[in-house]
């Protein structure tokens, strides 16, 4: 699925693991696989964080940007920014880490909001042009995942790179041109 508005600018309020603060615009040219996580989700410390990881140690930081993104929407005073430098630490996630900007409003944060998440982990890919591309909540297996990311990797944007649009190739039986 391809989604053709820009999506929303992640709105944080901490960074870790990065000199300064990010935003989607800034990783243009890059594939993104954005993980939203809490430290207390099971699910979490189980699969989505360690699935990052292995992102991460997979893909060339030119081809693919791993962040995680901590929206806490509940057990809001266990999970502060220091809670989370202990634990970003104890459990050596280098990426960068933006804390989801709280909303007063109620208990769920902005970004978690404007994307719309049911919970966590969700994993976000975003192809080199910013769009977004995958939004899954749940585990995804290794597998798929690491097949869709490569898809973005070597997904050949025209836009980006001045080539030829398709619909301005011809193809016949003896091939395309």
């Amino acid at each position: 699925m391809i989604i053709q508005q820009a999506p929303p600018e992640w709105r944080t309020t901490h960074w870790f693991n990065t000199p300064a603060p990010l935003s989607l615009a800034a990783l243009r040219g890059r594939v993104v696989m954005a993980v939203a996580f809490q430290m207390l989700c099971p699910g979490c410390v189980a699969q989505g964080l360690p699935q990052a990881l292995r992102v991460r140690e997979t893909f060339r930081e030119e081809d693919v940007a791993v962040i995680g993104l901590h929206t806490v929407f509940e057990h809001h005073d266990a999970m502060t920014p220091i809670s989370l430098k202990a634990f970003l630490h104890e459990y050596r996630i280098a990426f960068p880490v933006g804390v989801d900007d709280p909303d007063a409003s109620g208990p769920v944060p902005k970004t978690m909001r404007a994307y719309e998440l049911r919970g966590t982990p969700t994993t976000l890919l975003f192809d080199r042009a910013g769009r977004l591309r995958r939004h899954a909540f749940g585990h995804v297996p290794d597998i798929q995942l690491g097949s869709e990311l490569m898809a973005l990797v070597k997904e050949r944007d025209p836009a980006l790179i001045g080539e030829a649009t398709p619909a301005s190739r011809t193809c016949t039986p003896d091939g395309c041109s």
